[in-house]
């Protein structure tokens, strides 16, 4: 597997002439909508396929699988395209497997929320363990604010991907309540009428699990919250459901309100999984920089590898980018969330030219509008497969997915090719 980075005056068809492979797959495993327009600093990623198949008037895909030995989900994750409509077209070319040493297995999890396009929905299940459905409120007496994932949870299923339900103290703003956690926390019988809420719920509706985030926990809380998760994991526990827990990015207990209600080893001893929420060091109200930079990340494992075992851990990696207008010298304006794919789309448009942060490990790059100043940071092949190294790196159980409803192609190509997915159900 290589990580080309665009130079001047490449295009898609030197490239592949250059590494002898086909511009077809390239454009297909990279999924460019204009392979005509690459953009200087752009990443494409390269593997050679083991097996192709050219397919043929009334081929299928479960044919073709079972002609080969492999799975059904095997030819989705090489083929995401396939995932979007029901018919192959013939002399379509189908990729069997790709000639390339696994680095070992990997757990994977997505967030989307219950409106996701189904049809992208279908092209992302292939690749994930489980799926978690952004997010049940809650309400200062124990009782839940539902979201309409009936049908999202049976698509989940039908891929043997495993649902968990998410509970959290965010509100409609989008902010964590520390007024909302204080209220659950100093009642016990609230918290037993949540938990039997939440399991009831998680019945009717077929979860496999569930997720909590609780942020920003006052400290007088802390241990009240700690009871809560003993509680609520021996009772998710009997009834045969797995509990993870969100946990903000400490490095050395860290004061406020962000870390220092989130007692890592406690938690992380009451729980199945932890994640830790490894990104937003870079976000709206703050400085302009990588979302989620590699050193800084490092910094939350190695305090967390002290607290918590590797083995029960997932890291948070992030699928979008930042793009800061700097109105006044170096203050910014609120910048605008994109994604990945229209970070380069973007820098094509500007004619920025991509640069990469060897500290941050991430991409980034500057353009002009308006005589306004912009920066945008965002994550590329080379910022993925650096995330991604620490899952063996550290003995991670796997990574978490911020979120999925911005589909980035060679996120999934790395995962797939170099890592076996686990499946929980």
């Amino acid at each position: 597997m290589y990580i080309h980075v665009v130079q001047p005056g490449e295009t898609i068809y030197s490239i592949a002439e250059n590494y002898g492979i086909s511009a077809e797959i390239l454009i297909k495993d990279n999924e460019l909508s204009n392979p005509n327009k690459l953009v200087v600093g752009q990443t494409i990623v390269i593997v050679y396929p083991k097996q192709i198949h050219t397919a043929l008037e009334g081929d299928t895909i479960e044919g073709i699988a079972a002609a080969y030995g492999v799975t059904v989900t095997q030819l989705l994750r090489n083929n995401p395209a396939l995932s979007e409509r029901n018919i192959l077209y013939p002399g379509e070319v189908i990729i069997i497997d790709y000639d390339v040493e696994k680095i070992g297995e990997i757990s994977t999890n997505g967030y989307a929320y219950p409106y996701i396009d189904q049809k992208l929905l279908r092209k992302i299940l292939p690749y994930l363990t489980y799926l978690t459905l952004f997010t049940y409120g809650l309400t200062p007496e124990g009782d839940l604010i539902q979201i309409d994932d009936t049908e999202i949870i049976q698509i989940a299923r039908e891929y043997g991907v495993a649902p968990l339900m998410l509970i959290s103290t965010l509100l409609s703003a989008g902010v964590f309540s520390t007024e909302l956690t204080h209220a659950i926390l100093s009642s016990k019988d609230v918290q037993k009428h949540l938990i039997d809420n939440i399991i009831a719920n998680m019945k009717a509706k077929d979860y496999f699990g569930l997720y909590v985030n609780f942020g920003f926990i006052l400290l007088e809380d802390s241990q009240a919250y700690v009871d809560f998760m003993i509680d609520l994991s021996k009772r998710i526990a009997e009834e045969g459901f797995e509990v993870c827990v969100a946990l903000g990015p400490n490095t050395t207990n860290q004061p406020g309100v962000i870390y220092e209600g989130h007692d890592y080893a406690s938690l992380g001893q009451a729980t199945t999984a932890v994640l830790l929420m490894t990104y937003e060091w870079g976000y709206t109200l703050g400085p302009f920089m990588s979302v989620a930079p590699i050193n800084l990340m490092k910094d939350v494992f190695d305090y967390s590898v002290t607290k918590i075992p590797p083995a029960k851990t997932y890291i948070g990696i992030p699928t979008y980018g930042y793009d800061w207008s700097l109105e006044f010298g170096n203050k910014a304006a609120i910048p605008h969330s994109l994604s990945n794919v229209s970070a380069i789309d973007l820098a094509i448009q500007e004619g920025a030219v991509i640069e990469y942060d060897e500290t941050f490990q991430a991409p980034f790059y500057n353009y002009v509008v308006n005589n306004i100043h912009h920066i945008v940071w965002f994550e590329d092949a080379r910022s993925i497969d650096a995330k991604l190294l620490l899952v063996p790196g550290y003995g991670f159980r796997g990574i978490s997915i911020l979120n999925v409803m911005r589909f980035f192609s060679q996120l999934w190509l790395l995962i797939n090719t170099q890592y076996e997915i686990r499946k929980a159900i």
